[in-house]
């Protein structure tokens, strides 16, 4: 016979608490299986009987009309709103396959970067000594030993290497800084706001776009995220105009 999981475990002036309220509180407890027992059913049970007394005494008390519980509620409450406010807006964004698949070719190169690089650098924090340690490197001095020597990078410890990653990751003035050089070359020194770097481009490979049915579930949710934010924002437009706004900033 299936077991009751509905059935009525205790009453505190006329509020019913069920043996599912029970399991519904021992799925929010950490290592909740140490209370997958008769025993530790009753132990939630009476845990539950006592929040209900400690809020029927708090009511007695009063202090549901305490000023600074009302605030608190009214800044719950608020914020539960907008939550809410915002959930609707999003519920009403649809989107089709076709549109999905349009978006996906319209956007490949940044959905997928195409070019992968490998590259290590040496940071420093001035021009001068960025120049003298590029033409140690000129004169012959190994870049991943210049790395370790000179760099205040933490990427030191590996030689200056940076691994692989796609265009678009690094800052622009490293970014523009990668594309000026060929393979195995050295830039000259490159100000960003972390400093000067030298930049060694190690490799840089094309890589194939997946397909769109690889990608799919990615694509649908970056156009998703796309189309959530225009539909705030034109929300906002048509309703802001009739509100009193100021700005001090």
């Amino acid at each position: 016979m299936k077991e009751d999981t509905n059935k009525l475990l205790a009453e505190v002036n006329g509020k019913k608490i069920y043996q599912e309220d029970v399991y519904q509180l021992m799925q929010n407890i950490e290592d909740n299986q140490r209370f997958n027992s008769e025993e530790g059913l009753h132990i939630l049970a009476d845990e539950m009987i006592n929040q209900e007394i400690l809020l029927a005494d708090a009511y007695n008390e009063g202090y549901d009309k305490d000023k600074e519980f009302v605030d608190e509620l009214e800044l719950v409450k608020n914020n539960m709103l907008k939550n809410y406010a915002m959930h609707k807006i999003f519920e009403q964004v649809k989107l089709d396959e076709a549109e999905v698949k349009q978006y996906y070719e319209a956007n490949k190169e940044t959905l997928n970067p195409p070019v992968l690089y490998e590259a290590s650098h040496i940071l420093v924090n001035d021009l001068a000594e960025a120049q003298k340690i590029k033409e140690e490197i000129d004169k012959g001095l190994e870049f991943a030993v210049a790395a370790k020597k000179y760099s205040i990078d933490p990427s030191k410890a590996n030689g200056g290497s940076l691994g692989k990653f796609p265009k678009g990751v690094m800052v622009k003035e490293f970014q523009d800084g990668l594309d000026s050089i060929n393979i195995g070359e050295v830039s000259k020194p490159i100000k960003s706001q972390f400093g000067y770097h030298l930049i060694k481009l190690e490799n840089k490979e094309n890589v194939d776009t997946p397909s769109f049915d690889k990608i799919k579930d990615q694509v649908y949710q970056r156009l998703l995220m796309v189309k959530r934010q225009e539909a705030y924002l034109d929300k906002l437009s048509k309703i802001k105009k009739d509100l009193d706004i100021k700005k001090y900033y």
